[in-house]
């Protein structure tokens, strides 16, 4: 990947962060990839340290391994580690969207309506980034209108752990006989959301990761005897 060099007066650390940040959670830097400090220092323009920094704070929000005297490479995701994130989604996302579609006003309502709309437009064209970003969008402010920020940046937190998931699971599905599988489950969301429903809102949030839930574990090896 080639990144644009960093806007010279601004603050490197923040740019360099940022820079590599956008990289992994649009897929530019895959799971599993090396990023070597030499070659993200000539990049970008800049000296090591910022890329340094940059790179362990990328590991505290954990999208990437930074061991010491080791190159660093983009979190690679076990299919265990997985199953964690996922089951941790369902516990607040389900609660959050109980609360936030019986709390949801008729602004938030078009808000949603308007980011379903370009979750189409996003899918029938295939850009996956933005299909992602509108899919989240549209989720926030459905859990945003619970109320709880605490609980909405603990979701923001979980999504951006499991992005390159998400972004695999969306380039298998737009590459299926049938991608419905993309918007279906928000169309249904907005439907019950629109009459405050938060038990039907809840039980899609909860059926679509209850799906995401069996095809992490339909992909773990087999233990001996099972």
């Amino acid at each position: 990947m080639k990144l644009a060099k960093i806007e010279p007066g601004g603050l490197a650390g923040e740019q360099v962060f940022d820079a590599i940040y956008a990289g992994i959670m649009n897929g530019d830097f895959e799971a599993g990839q090396k990023l070597r400090i030499e070659e993200l220092s000539a990049q970008l323009g800049t000296s090591h340290m910022p890329v340094r920094e940059a790179l362990r704070r990328l590991e505290e929000t954990g999208l990437v391994d930074n061991p010491p005297r080791r190159t660093a490479v983009v979190k690679e995701f076990h299919h265990e580690e997985l199953l964690h994130v996922y089951s941790a989604r369902r516990i607040v996302e389900v609660a959050a969207s109980k609360d936030g579609a019986e709390l949801l006003t008729r602004e938030g309502l078009k808000k949603m309506r308007a980011e379903y709309k370009a979750i189409r437009t996003a899918v029938r064209e295939g850009r996956i980034t933005d299909y992602l970003d509108h899919d989240e969008r549209l989720l926030g402010i459905l859990y945003g209108s619970a109320g709880n920020p605490v609980l909405l940046e603990m979701i923001r937190g979980l999504w951006t752990r499991c992005r390159s998931y998400k972004i695999l699971g969306a380039r298998q599905a737009l590459a299926g006989d049938d991608t419905s599988i993309l918007w279906k489950p928000h169309e249904e969301l907005l439907a019950a959301a629109a009459v405050h429903d938060g038990h039907a809102v809840s039980q899609v949030v909860d059926d679509f990761l209850l799906d995401a839930i069996g095809r992490i574990k339909a992909s773990l090896p087999h233990k001996a005897g099972e």
